[in-house]
């Protein structure tokens, strides 16, 4: 098949997991073309049934700010007429799934997937400024996926849609076995490293982490690791200067390498107000490390509480920071509980089953008969 990809260019889960459900399919023989305003972090720009097409919008002196859907749906639109692509693959409702309809209109026997991955319908979607034309996003795919059972039940609940919405989770990819021994410079004095990695937006409740930072290092030796940046960042930074553990914690920016920061850390920390899946979560229990998370969203959906880590109500600092210490005083559990965690994450959401479920969407969307033009009104 020929596909067509667009997603973000962002660190974050979706833009990931578009990036990556690429490769595979390139891997498996489809002629792949990614469609991003920049180069997507995990795609190193030259891979075998890969193309990268970069969308810029032009400035017009009638425009308050460049058009970047239109764009987009013209650049689809071009990439689809001159490869001939079966499929664009939209990664988010707007402003992809938009475009892409917009590109089929151009198109007609383009087909449309749609993947939403969370903020798409949890915050942006249900904005009144963008509900109608998510809905119809969501109502004019020839298929649209959810990346968890939490997703798909809050897009029925917001929009109101009388469709069938698969849910379709993340995967990873089987960490290397050779890593960098980073504990070193890390871990002094043998302490251990608790890390987090998001964007430092508000739902991410950085603050959060840090709390519980604060009761674990005064129960055992620690370090902690974030990853990552953010408009809260600066909080953070300040807030630990001004308790007096500045020199305790590593904030390293943005990373390409998350598998070796993950490969040197003995807890995962997420204490989220929402999340649609947690692919973060997913990643660290891919390299044997157990999450200690909220119980909110999806990620109930990935770690299983007591098992692969623990669930606590969201804000509740002291009983995360309570299962930390446990499971960091407790060798035999925690590596117990790390190895369930890979176990699940390589098993469960293995790449292999996960990306057969979209080629077979991608099947079926393909043996439908053709679609009539998208009307608005």
């Amino acid at each position: 098949m020929r596909i067509g990809i667009s997603c973000y260019s962002t660190f974050g889960g979706s833009g990931v997991v578009a990036t990556e459900v690429g490769k595979a399919l390139a891997a498996r023989g489809h002629e792949v073309h990614i469609l991003s305003p920049s180069l997507p972090p995990r795609l190193v720009g030259f891979e075998d049934r890969i193309t990268f097409h970069e969308v810029r919008a032009s400035p017009y002196p009638l425009f308050e700010d460049a058009p970047y859907s239109i764009a987009l749906g013209s650049k689809m639109a071009d990439v689809a007429e001159h490869y001939h692509l079966d499929i664009i693959h939209a990664h988010y409702a707007i402003p992809h799934a938009m475009a892409a309809l917009l590109a089929r209109m151009a198109i007609p026997n383009l087909k449309v997937v749609t993947t939403l991955h969370g903020t798409d319908i949890t915050v942006v979607g249900s904005d009144p400024s963008y509900l109608p034309m998510v809905k119809m996003a969501i109502r004019e795919s020839d298929g649209v996926t959810a990346v968890s059972e939490y997703l798909r039940q809050e897009t029925i609940r917001t929009f109101g849609v009388d469709r069938t919405i698969e849910v379709i989770g993340n995967f990873v990819e089987p960490p290397g076995l050779e890593r960098p021994d980073c504990r070193a410079w890390l871990a002094p004095k043998a302490a251990f490293v608790l890390t987090h990695i998001s964007n430092f937006r508000p739902v991410k409740r950085v603050m959060d982490v840090l709390k519980i930072f604060e009761r674990v290092r005064q129960a055992v030796p620690a370090r902690l690791v974030m990853v990552g940046d953010g408009p809260d960042r600066l909080e953070a930074e300040a807030y630990c200067r001004d308790q007096g553990f500045a020199s305790e914690v590593r904030f390293t920016g943005k990373q390409l390498d998350i598998g070796t920061v993950l490969a040197c850390s003995d807890l995962f920390i997420l204490p989220s107000a929402t999340e649609s899946f947690g692919l973060a979560a997913l990643e660290a229990m891919g390299h044997r490390v157990p999450v200690i998370a909220s119980r909110v969203g999806g990620l109930p959906e990935v770690v299983r509480h007591g098992v692969d880590g623990y669930l606590e109500a969201m804000g509740d600092v002291d009983a995360m920071a309570t299962d930390a210490v446990k499971l960091l005083k407790d060798e035999d559990l925690r590596l117990t509980m790390g190895d369930a965690a890979r176990e699940r994450a390589l098993g469960t959401f293995a790449e292999g089953p996960i990306v057969d479920q979209y080629e077979a969407l991608y099947r079926q969307v393909l043996g439908q008969g053709a679609r009539k033009p998208v009307l608005v009104g």
